[in-house]
């Protein structure tokens, strides 16, 4: 089994970066190399989507291990959608003889927004109920019918958040309850608005949630000001502000000047107590994700 560098460099303190790649619509190995080898030895990890946008493409547990197995730290993303408990703990197990030791479990989109609406989604487990299966594995070693486990899987286990603008009566009672369910990172969706996310962490701070799980915001490089403004109507809990859509509208090349932004916030970010890394996306974006890693981290604080 190959050292878990993911988990390690946030137990040594490390500011870490995560990317994410979306498996191939092909049977052939080298489509997700060509894709993803451009993060090799850049990024500390990459997600792996599972079913993204309710759409079927190659395995995201093949994927997952066609990455370890290029020593590409990966993270299975396992959506609740499409197995049973049965079929996901077989998962787990699979997974683990592959060499993949992080898993992000996720709610996963409605099928009603894939291309296959009319299939059934299972929902056999919630996403509680999917880590809880997985921390169960590594502390009790045994199914939850009680049968043993020779070789029990120890996953480093992933819950995803959104941070948002909060009241006086924001308890972080859902992520305290994830942590309880065995999450030891969390990932975010976008978060775009510096002042929301530092009030936002602050509260998580209060509640010892960044103590007890490490915690990694989303960003991405906002190619258009017509992109933001998409996102804003069309993605839940996205909030991106009116003075970046302006910066945006006002650059001679949005794309660029997005790349700008993104490494801003990155750096900005850096210095909010309780983040402990960037979690990086966009459809197809790998090199781009790649050179803003690289450029953020020439950046000395």
């Amino acid at each position: 089994m190959i050292n878990n560098n993911f988990k390690k460099k946030l137990e040594n303190g490390n500011f870490v970066f995560t990317a994410e790649t979306s498996p191939p619509d092909s049977s052939d190995k080298n489509h997700v190399l060509d894709r993803v080898k451009c993060l090799k030895n850049i990024a500390d990890a990459v997600n792996v989507t599972d079913g993204a946008s309710a759409k079927s493409h190659l395995s995201s547990l093949v994927v997952s291990g066609i990455l370890a197995e290029n020593r590409i730290e990966p993270i299975l993303q396992l959506t609740t959608r499409d197995r049973n408990r049965i079929a996901i703990q077989s998962d787990l197990l699979g997974g683990w003889a592959l060499n993949i030791q992080n898993i992000l479990c996720i709610y996963g989109d409605l099928v009603s927004s894939g291309d296959q609406p009319e299939a059934k989604e299972v929902r056999d487990l919630n996403t509680l109920g999917l880590m809880k299966t997985a921390n169960e594995f590594k502390i009790n070693k045994t199914f939850p019918s009680g049968r043993k486990i020779s070789s029990a899987p120890e996953y480093f286990i992933g819950g995803a958040d959104t941070p948002f603008e909060i009241d006086k009566k924001f308890n972080c009672e859902n992520l305290l309850t994830k942590i309880n369910s065995g999450a030891n990172f969390f990932q975010t969706q976008f978060a775009y608005d510096f002042d929301i996310l530092k009030n936002y962490m602050g509260r998580l701070n209060d509640f010892g949630v960044t103590e007890r799980a490490f915690y990694l915001v989303g960003l991405g490089v906002i190619k258009s000001a017509k992109s933001a403004m998409w996102m804003n109507k069309n993605l839940f809990g996205i909030n991106i502000p009116e003075k970046i859509i302006k910066r945006l509208q006002q650059s001679r090349d949005q794309e660029k000047e997005g790349v700008k932004i993104c490494i801003e916030l990155i750096n900005q970010y850096k210095e909010i107590k309780g983040i402990h890394g960037i979690h990086l996306m966009g459809y197809h974006q790998e090199e781009q994700i790649a050179d803003v890693i690289s450029k953020s981290k020439k950046i000395k604080p």
